[in-house]
């Protein structure tokens, strides 16, 4: 099971927004919005919240594909997100997201017994590929036990 097929079997709100997984690798992950109207704001867009809902699942997916190999001992929880919506989404969007950490170094702390942080960054972008929105979200590791 791909990291994408696994995030829409096991998170119910990935699966009501038709959610895409078209890349989940540890470098990068890119997550597609359909265009649907269920899903649109008062001016015919996605709406914000299916936007953050979108990248936010974006950063999942590069989380379990970065450190899947460590979830036997550290459960992956964000610890905060921040959202900047820049130009208005019509249409269907598409999330990209970057780890804003080397791996290796996360699991370095982890190995350390810390509990590490780390961001991953995600470009919101219309089909056009106009840059609609930026979102932050911080992530940790939580060691088990």
């Amino acid at each position: 099971m791909t990291v994408g097929e696994m995030l829409v079997a096991t998170v119910p709100t990935a699966r009501t927004l038709n959610l895409a997984f078209l890349e989940t690798t540890p470098e990068r992950a890119v997550v597609r919005l359909p265009d649907q109207a269920d899903y649109h704001n008062h001016v015919g867009g996605p709406h914000a919240g299916a936007m953050f809902t979108l990248a936010e699942s974006a950063s999942g997916a590069i989380v379990i594909a970065a450190f899947g190999d460590q979830m036997s001992r550290a459960v992956p929880l964000a610890v905060k997100a921040e959202i900047g919506y820049k130009k208005l989404a019509m249409g269907e969007v598409t999330a990209t997201a970057t780890l804003g950490r080397p791996i290796a170094d996360v699991v370095a702390e982890l190995d350390a017994g810390q509990r590490p942080e780390f961001p991953v960054a995600i470009e919101i972008t219309r089909a056009d590929g106009a840059v609609t929105g930026e979102m932050t979200v911080v992530w940790t590791l939580r060691p088990n036990g």
